[in-house]
């Protein structure tokens, strides 16, 4: 195969094996629309990039983990509903970004491909960045991964037991931020979010316990980015939106198979 297909496929993998564990807890605590939320930052991410003249992926993991800490705080002290400070942070922090970069008329960005994601395009340097976001995700979660449990099931209990809830609650708002600044590149700030929850909600229907869901989860993820980047070889698709398709696919199929007894 071509290096530049050998890479995407690397990184297309890698990233499937971290948002499945990942997606599977944003399943579990219904916080999609936070995902939306933080990749629409994403964008105010790189705008402030190419502003500062730094890595637009570094700015974009600091921009996302900035804006986690900020929902966090306002939900400590505003009596809002969460939807409703996601709304207002979502759409304010997407039209920052596409006011700041409007004032940018000497930099030549491709928009389209930090919206829908240029797997094809992603390079050695790009490959290692992700690789080492990933790992360290991968580690996290681990680490946290019986405290998440704890307040997903039950976080007044969990409280009560002992489990410092807000501090897990922003460690894993903060692990979002990574995986969705580690996966602009592929998929795009846009699709981000069905990357994570798709193959979570597939992989639900035929789990019987957490480790189960996180594991097919990841499994189905890694099936959609090998179809998709077929699909795109072949038939000269897009091929970050061509994995999402293959996701909707798989999790359509998953949902017609029996549900085990």
């Amino acid at each position: 195969m071509p290096e530049f297909l050998v890479n995407a496929l690397i990184a297309g993998l890698v990233l499937a094996l971290v948002a499945g564990p990942l997606g599977s807890f944003v399943v579990w605590r219904r916080m999609a629309y936070f995902g939306d939320t933080l990749s629409h930052a994403a964008l105010f991410g790189v705008a402030l990039g190419l502003l500062l003249d730094i890595s637009p992926m570094l700015a974009v993991t600091l921009g996302c983990v900035l804006l986690a800490v900020v929902l966090v705080l306002l939900q400590q002290r505003q009596p809002l509903a969460s939807d409703t400070l996601l709304g207002i942070l979502a759409h304010s922090t997407l039209s920052l970004g596409l006011v700041t970069l409007s004032f940018m008329r000497e930099i030549r960005i491709d928009l389209m491909g930090y919206l829908f994601g240029d797997l094809l395009a992603v390079t050695s340097d790009d490959l290692l960045w992700m690789l080492g976001g990933s790992l360290l995700v991968l580690v996290l979660l681990l680490y946290l991964w019986r405290p998440l449990l704890a307040i997903t099931v039950h976080e007044e209990l969990a409280r009560v037991e002992g489990v410092p809830v807000v501090a897990v609650r922003l460690a894993f708002m903060l692990l979002i931020a990574v995986v969705i600044a580690v996966a602009m590149k592929i998929v795009g700030v846009l699709l981000i979010t069905s990357l994570l929850i798709i193959p979570a909600a597939a992989a639900q229907r035929h789990a019987r316990t957490p480790e189960q869901m996180a594991l097919g989860a990841s499994l189905l993820g890694m099936l959609a980015v090998c179809v998709g980047l077929a699909l795109s070889w072949f038939a000269d698709t897009p091929a970050g939106p061509s994995i999402v398709v293959s996701a909707a696919a798989l999790f359509l199929l998953g949902f017609m198979w029996p549900k085990p007894d």
